[in-house]
């Protein structure tokens, strides 16, 4: 990655120059079987077409608060460097009163009703389908929504790297400072360009987040994101880590 990169969005653009076939992240979910493998480009393109989302249709602009009421999955991820892109400060598990706009889950659907503004919910069904036969109450369905959004995406407003990119574990982070601990995180487990990190942490705080997604992203790496990881077995799991050329796993 550059050392010019002071952004989350600026790391993905910069692994999208440096080799855009390669694999960024591959999610399993073993409580169904659903394995969904996203390379840089087609990320890169989910993030562009849901920041042209949050940009274009919801209005939204930099300083505006998102809460994500969402597991780790490879959405929320996609989720999480498209408000990197806009300069929306996203909070997994945000209070949704709080929030600007909400994005939920299954099982956040309830909670983020308390959102005032905009809300979009995810099915986190197999292929990214939509509700069927039609979204929750309440809410747009951001699997009809977000398919027509274009695939290139550049901000109204350039991104502030010292401004307010994400709140985890009761702290405000900047995308610099966000930047920062995924590097010295990356070095802290060794990844290097083209390392495979899987991940079994839940999205929930730093330790999930890091690397669920912006350690790999800050060493040029990819990771496996696993939800469910305890229906797999000790078994199981040497064969993932084996098919998958996994070089670092942290399930805990």
């Amino acid at each position: 990655m550059n050392a010019s990169d002071r952004t989350p969005a600026d790391l993905l653009r910069s692994a999208l120059a440096a080799d855009p076939a390669r694999p960024l992240v591959t999610f399993y979910d073993d409580a169904t079987g659903e394995r969904v493998e996203l390379s840089v480009a087609t990320f890169a393109n989910w993030v562009a077409k849901t920041a042209n989302l949050l940009q274009g249709e919801l209005s939204a602009s930099p300083g505006d608060r998102l809460a994500l009421l969402l597991p780790a999955h490879w959405q929320t991820a996609v989720w999480l460097l498209a408000c990197s892109s806009v300069g929306v400060t996203a909070e997994l598990g945000g209070d949704p009163a709080d929030a600007d706009y909400v994005v939920a889950g299954p099982e956040g659907l309830e909670a983020g009703l308390a959102c005032s503004g905009d809300r979009i919910a995810l099915s986190l069904a197999p292929l990214g389908r939509r509700f069927v036969p039609a979204p929750p109450t309440g809410y747009a369905d951001y699997a009809v929504e977000v398919p027509g959004q274009g695939d290139r995406f550049a901000p109204f407003v350039p991104v502030d790297p010292d401004a307010p990119a994400l709140v985890v574990d009761g702290t405000e982070l900047t995308g610099a400072q966000l930047v920062e601990r995924a590097r010295a995180d990356a070095d802290a487990l060794g990844l290097a360009p083209g390392g495979r990190l899987l991940s079994g942490r839940p999205y929930a705080g730093w330790s999930g987040l890091s690397a669920g997604l912006y350690a790999p992203l800050a060493a040029g790496g990819s990771v496996v994101l696993c939800r469910n990881l305890d229906q797999l077995g000790a078994e199981g799991l040497a064969k993932r880590v084996e098919s998958e050329r996994v070089t670092t796993t942290l399930t805990d």
